[in-house]
């Protein structure tokens, strides 16, 4: 198993991309520090993982909530020792055109999908560069690198998540830490539930291989990355798309 004992954190981890990732670090033999804003997803999730025998920390939080999240990471630390892998995960949608979108939605978005970004890494950073080693990976998106109609503060925030992945991997690299992103294309996740079946077609039609994504699909790649196998890959943002960009 490629992360046996890597003690990964996982943001956003009771649905979609996020619960795929923690089940496949559970069955590469990984131990996992469990977080997401609504304790009723997060619970099950934890059930599930520890009857397979998988070592599971689980805190129900928010992560604008800089506290709570360094006091989870504290916790982590002291239970296992350390923190080898963070997939900064959790990320929102509010979307609207841009002369209909309103501060709030805006900020709303940048608060999640940009700012705790930072601030979750800031302190899991400091602790892997004490130790000399570790790996930080991000969900962006592929409308971070072309845009999207209607998600001016998505886009943005994927955009800006690719720029503090490169920045990151320039100063931490030479500590020891390797930073990455991923940017996923149309992947089938309940973010995607309240689009209409007509509007699913046409996305998927857009795909060269024609269907969406799955989240186990994106869960490989971070596992991947997180793995020894990915050891010197350092700033790379890698499209996990179908070939819908090309």
């Amino acid at each position: 198993m490629r992360l046996q004992d890597n003690v990964t954190l996982i943001t956003g981890a009771a649905q979609g991309i996020g619960l795929a990732t923690a089940r496949r670090f559970a069955a590469e033999g990984a131990h996992l520090v469990l977080c997401d804003r609504n304790p009723a997803s997060l619970d099950p999730v934890v059930a599930e993982l520890q009857a397979r025998g998988t070592q599971v920390l689980a805190q129900a939080l928010d992560v604008t909530d800089r506290a709570a999240f360094g006091a989870l990471a504290d916790a982590a630390i002291a239970r296992f020792g350390g923190i080898d892998t963070l997939v900064n995960n959790a990320g929102i949608t509010r979307d609207a055109r841009l002369v209909k979108m309103t501060d709030e939605q805006f900020d709303a978005v940048i608060d999640v999908n940009l700012r705790a970004v930072f601030r979750c890494t800031q302190i899991v950073a400091t602790h892997m560069v004490e130790r000399g080693r570790g790996a930080i990976l991000t969900a962006s998106s592929v409308v971070g690198l072309y845009g999207n109609f209607g998600q001016t503060n998505y886009a943005a925030t994927k955009a800006a998540v690719i720029a503090m992945t490169k920045t990151w991997a320039r100063e931490l690299g030479p500590k020891g830490v390797r930073v990455n992103a991923v940017a996923p294309g149309f992947i089938q996740t309940p973010m995607l539930a309240t689009i209409p079946d007509k509007v699913m077609a046409q996305m998927a039609e857009r795909v060269p291989l024609r269907r969406l994504g799955q989240p186990e699909e994106i869960a490989s790649v971070y596992a991947f990355l997180a793995s020894s196998d990915a050891s010197y890959i350092n700033g790379a943002v890698i499209e996990v798309d179908g070939g819908m960009t090309l």
